[in-house]
């Protein structure tokens, strides 16, 4: 099936379930009732379908089953987007507390990582100041423990460590990006679609990266399906489950596809430079970093006169030049570049959360 074709069956899939699902979900409870669900951070004022992760988990597992096929790795991540989905509808249905979601989060990424998906080694970051005798790659693969039980099998611990990390960082960072309608659905498209051109790049010189181009795709069509409806106003929130596995997709196919975890931080450079901040703002204040407020930038934006399309356009534009630039510079240039980019993001939040509760005491 050509690329387009493969795009095109998980979109019309998606556009197909998404309907279906926000009947189910609203039979099943699975909604947003803003005088039942007191949060902090609520923007809408009538009752919304959640659980779109459903329909997105559901049009890109068919469709990759009917025209990609099963493979040991794809099969890790339909079992790992398997549990974070089911896990986000029941946390739609009965809002989980958050220590059962993280233990999802880390069931997930112990699954991929089980089915020999990890990252054996990353770019230098220190190379554009001359890489301080590192070498171009720093070697994350070199601590192995081998287990001899039911054959042999090997644990690169700092490897695998890090995949788990990287995977649980990127689900919550997107989590984190659910905050007007359309915007987080419009984040993972950028992101898959990118990830997708520098697989399919990459393709010409290894073969292997097409099936990550085209896992990329599946889910960038799927997405799309659903941000047709959540685009504002919303007919239908991702909740947990669409966060949860576009997150995990993201971080798993950054893995996959050649260890492009520069890329992925490059494109998502906004949405993460935005969680780390949120993080470290509420431990800073005493509290926990799961908990909800309205800190965050897509709130202080609303709060100086954007409207929620146009802060939802605000981060595609800046995804999508980002993911522009990625697609152009080399590895070493896609982390500086990163770190240019969060530190400018960074000032900014800074001096919007000052400057808005300066005028708030005022």
């Amino acid at each position: 099936m050509s690329l387009f074709l493969l795009f095109l069956t998980a979109l019309g899939l998606s556009l197909i379930l998404i309907p279906v699902t926000m009947i189910f979900a609203t039979k099943f409870g699975m909604v947003d009732d803003p005088k039942k669900h007191a949060h902090p951070a609520i923007l809408h004022k009538k009752t919304v379908p959640r659980a779109g992760g459903l329909a997105i988990f559901l049009s890109f597992l068919a469709t990759v089953l009917f025209t990609i096929g099963p493979t040991k790795q794809i099969a890790g991540i339909l079992l790992g987007g398997a549990i974070l989905t089911l896990g986000g509808i029941w946390d739609d249905r009965s809002d989980l507390g958050k220590w059962i979601k993280f233990a999802m989060q880390i069931a997930a990424s112990l699954v991929v990582v089980g089915f020999g998906i990890g990252i054996s080694f990353i770019a230098n970051p220190l190379n554009v100041f001359g890489g301080f005798g590192l070498g171009e790659i720093i070697r994350l693969d070199t601590l192995r423990i081998v287990i001899n039980f039911a054959g042999t099998h090997s644990i690169y611990v700092i490897a695998d460590l890090f995949a788990v990390f990287w995977i649980i960082w990127v689900i919550n960072m997107v989590n984190f990006s659910a905050g007007v309608d359309g915007q987080l659905g419009g984040i993972a498209f950028v992101a898959l679609f990118i990830i997708f051109a520098v697989s399919l790049r990459f393709s010409l010189v290894d073969p292997t990266q097409m099936m990550v181009a085209k896992l990329a795709l599946v889910g960038a069509g799927a997405t799309l399906g659903f941000l047709v409806f959540n685009f504002y106003p919303a007919k239908i929130f991702p909740g947990d489950s669409a966060s949860y596995f576009l997150g995990f997709l993201i971080a798993v196919l950054s893995i996959i596809s050649g260890a492009k975890v520069g890329t992925a931080i490059l494109v998502m450079a906004v949405p993460l430079t935005d969680g780390v901040f949120t993080v470290i703002r509420r431990i800073a204040s005493g509290k926990s970093p799961f908990l909800g407020d309205r800190g965050h930038l897509h709130h202080r934006l609303l709060e100086i006169g954007f409207s929620q399309r146009q802060v939802a356009l605000f981060y595609w534009f800046l995804c999508a030049i980002l993911g522009a630039v990625a697609l152009i510079l080399p590895s070493n240039g896609k982390v500086f570049a990163g770190a240019l980019i969060g530190i400018i993001i960074l000032g900014g939040l800074v001096w919007l959360n000052t400057n808005l509760q300066t005028k708030g005491r005022a």
